[in-house]
């Protein structure tokens, strides 16, 4: 999913091969760049542009990696990842033949150019310490419950689950934290299940962690950084997950083991934001891309990439079926004043968790905005397909000629025509019961508005608006539901970084709770800003929030992680996530923004992470474990 973008404008002026090719990540309606603003690891960092790794890349990898051969990651991705492992690609890995004529010190410095980290004294981080055998075993009395991304996205965990009352909430306390090595950001919603924790992170590292005292069982190295959740399935003992490479892994959940791993989308730009939802024996994965980046060159021929959710079998990784949302491939629709081809339609990008609805064998999902004109009526949408066959039930289009690029911020060519306004469906949509065995479709979008749509035809029924909205405004990542009772968590951030107009009157920015059933507003409960003279430091809801029964766990990007009461919305628990604290290995560190996933509950623990360096958000490298203390 992706949310409130930022300052591609800085990272467009980075040239890669002749082209300006802006390392950005745009999930959900957010945009990140990998500019000197936010290092993507800590310690010491090089001059990219006297660096020679920029000459032997321009050289020797440029002509593929920016689009001369389809398949081949962009830039973009191969920036996001750890250097130990674009290293051990190129001696030995994947690209050990493209490699071998290169010497072991070039191929260190084009790891160096890409990850902006100096490789002579660079150290893989060292794993947390492993547990004794005891804590070593897995409960299998203590199953994960069906809950949250990948499961049901109504992110309502009840109080059985929970373990967790009301009354409990004010006495929670830091358990124990894990600080993730060499990260600024931690984007993978942690999940509970056996007496563990199963989280990604920022390096690609999949861990296993004890959940009482957060020793490790095991890790699991993919290919690139894991942002989506770890989906725990109880009935076959897997966890699966996607990595930002568009690579869907299956493991076994209770030695790490790999079972098979599948590539769900061979363009270069494709890449996997939203979680994998498990559901009727198959694994639906949403497909989005970061081309919309690319057209900040204005010689690149914008856009060919198309926004899909894919049905993998879950045994086995093999395809199903595949559901594009724009229906036909893009044709030539013209030429810019350069002289570069306009392709179209295009985009339409899955950012969200599809939703899974077993009891009529359907599939909901949202879309962002067409990349390139013509805006096309699947763009900023809500869709209905059939579990079985992928084939389309219906669509609903909630904003019309929503086409938009990174050309549109720097003002060439490539900026299509309708030029935004870019208020992608980014959360996952809501499958609201209402009463009289009938649903409700709930879909939130950043332009701050909260829609009900009937199951069967897509139409609206109702339109709830609880903000302003528009780039780094609105819903972003997730809302949650408890029955009928829908709690929307707004970000409204008011430098938008865009030059678009921002109407302080309109602000939403904190969590609100509204009827599923006909979108009546409950209560309204404003954050408060305290953020000061704080760098990218804003008060608004980003991360997605966790339901549960008379209360509900939200992480601003401020750092504060918070319970609403249910019933007032009034705040009944707060802690501060960018103060500094002891992790298990030792060292102080600290949280930051909170944004992407939110809490996961179970067992009378509550998980979540804190640090979000992207976006002109807070950086931060911490999960943190709470849980009531003991009298």
């Amino acid at each position: 999913m992706r949310r409130s973008w930022i300052g591609l404008v800085l990272a467009a002026s980075l040239a890669f091969s002749g082209c300006s090719q802006p390392s950005a990540d745009k999930v959900g309606g957010e945009r990140v760049t990998s500019t000197d603003e936010f290092q993507s690891r800590d310690g010491p960092t090089i001059d990219i542009e006297k660096h020679p790794g920029k000459g032997l890349f321009q050289e020797n990898c440029a002509g593929c990696h920016n689009g001369g051969v389809p398949k081949a990651p962009q830039q973009v991705w191969l920036e996001m990842m750890a250097p130990d492992a674009l290293l051990a690609s190129m001696n030995g890995g994947i690209m050990s033949q493209q490699a071998a004529k290169l010497s072991l010190l070039q191929r260190q410095q084009i790891a160096e150019y890409l990850t902006r980290t100096p490789l002579a004294d660079y150290k893989a981080p060292a794993p947390p310490a492993s547990c004794a055998s005891r804590l070593a075993r897995f409960d299998k009395g203590s199953p994960p419950a069906r809950t949250g991304w990948g499961h049901n996205n109504n992110r309502y965990v009840s109080a059985q689950q929970a373990g967790l009352t009301k009354e409990q909430v004010p006495q929670l306390k830091l358990k124990w934290a894990f600080a993730y090595p060499k990260a600024q950001r931690a984007r993978s919603q942690p999940s509970i299940g056996w007496g563990a924790v199963f989280v990604g992170s920022q390096d690609g590292t999949v861990y296993a962690l004890d959940l009482e005292t957060g020793c490790m069982r095991w890790s699991f190295r993919a290919s690139a950084e894991v942002r989506t959740a770890v989906v725990l399935d109880p009935a076959t003992e897997r966890l699966y997950f996607g990595d930002v490479l568009a690579r869907i892994y299956a493991l076994d959940a209770m030695t790490g083991k790999l079972v098979w791993k599948s590539k769900v989308d061979d363009h270069s730009n494709a890449t996997i934001t939203g979680s994998p939802t498990i559901g009727g024996g198959q694994l639906f994965v949403p497909v989005s891309s970061l081309e919309v980046t690319a057209a900040a060159d204005p010689n690149y021929a914008c856009c060919t990439f198309r926004g899909s959710v894919v049905a993998l079998d879950a045994k086995s990784g093999s395809v199903n079926w595949r559901h594009y949302s724009v229906t036909t491939p893009g044709v030539q629709q013209g030429k810019t004043k350069a002289g570069t081809n306009i392709i179209g339609p295009s985009g339409a990008p899955i950012w969200n968790s599809p939703t899974f609805d077993a009891a009529t064998n359907k599939v909901y999902f949202g879309s962002g905005e067409n990349y390139s004109s013509p805006a096309d009526g699947n763009s900023d949408a809500v869709f209905a397909v059939n579990a079985k066959t992928g084939k389309r039930i219906w669509v609903s289009q909630l904003t019309k000629g929503d086409a938009w690029n990174v050309g549109c911020m720097l003002g060439n060519d490539n900026c299509p025509k309708e030029n935004g306004p870019d208020l992608d469906v980014a959360a996952s949509v809501l499958v609201v019961p209402i009463g009289a065995g009938k649903s409700m479709i709930v879909a939130g979008q950043k332009s701050a508005a909260v829609y009900g749509l009937d199951p069967d035809t897509g139409k609206p029924v109702w339109k709830t608006t609880l903000g302003h909205g528009g780039t780094q405004g609105g819903v972003h990542f997730g809302m949650a539901a408890q029955g009928s009772l829908v709690y929307v968590p707004i970000n409204d951030m008011k430098d938008t970084r865009d030059g678009r107009v921002y109407n302080a009157k309109l602000r939403g920015a904190g969590l609100h709770a509204i009827d599923g059933a006909t979108g009546r507003v409950f209560w309204n409960s404003l954050a408060d800003n305290v953020c000061g003279k704080r760098e990218n430091c804003d008060p608004g809801i980003s991360s997605a929030v966790t339901a549960l029964t008379g209360f509900v766990f939200a992480g601003h990007l401020d750092g504060r992680f918070r319970a609403y009461d249910s019933r007032t919305g009034k705040p009944i628990w707060t802690v501060d996530t960018t103060l500094p604290v002891k992790t298990i290995s030792g060292l102080e560190a600290r949280g930051g923004g909170m944004s992407g996933p939110g809490a996961a509950v179970a067992n009378g623990h509550v998980v979540v992470n804190s640090g979000y360096g992207l976006y002109y958000h807070m950086p931060g490298n911490l999960l943190m474990v709470f849980a009531p203390a003991k009298k």
